[in-house]
């Protein structure tokens, strides 16, 4: 099967992702199943891409985001370099919250360049 996207030898995709084509994925980051990216974009050094996570087309993620379940991205958004998104209120490594991740909205065209919390802040 042949592919019409760019991985990096040093990332991993897990099975299950699905990629647009014209996509290039850079060094060292992990893209995890059941997440969803589209068309022309560019995934940089260092990002992870949790499950179930939607990136639009034309999407520019720079180096060192997370971008964590619950989030999905519009066509055209700008994710700036290491910014965070998060999605619980209150987060604690004793307490599993797996069942309040909270949902974030980036519209179309949107650009963000500093941690976001999904509990907070809904819609960007």
């Amino acid at each position: 099967m042949t592919r019409n996207y760019f991985v990096h030898e040093t990332s991993i995709v897990d099975e299950g992702a699905k990629i647009g084509s014209g996509t290039k994925i850079w060094h060292f980051s992990h893209i995890m199943t059941n997440c969803v990216i589209g068309e022309n974009c560019n995934i940089g050094q260092n990002v992870v891409v949790s499950p179930d996570v939607v990136l639009g087309k034309n999407v520019k993620v720079q180096n060192n985001v997370s971008i964590y379940t619950g989030v999905i991205c519009e066509d055209d958004v700008f994710l700036g370099p290491s910014m965070v998104f998060t999605n619980v209120i209150n987060p604690r490594s004793g307490v599993n919250r797996r069942g309040e991740y909270a949902k974030t909205l980036v519209k179309k065209g949107a650009t963000s360049t500093h941690s976001e919390s999904s509990a907070n802040r809904r819609r960007l």
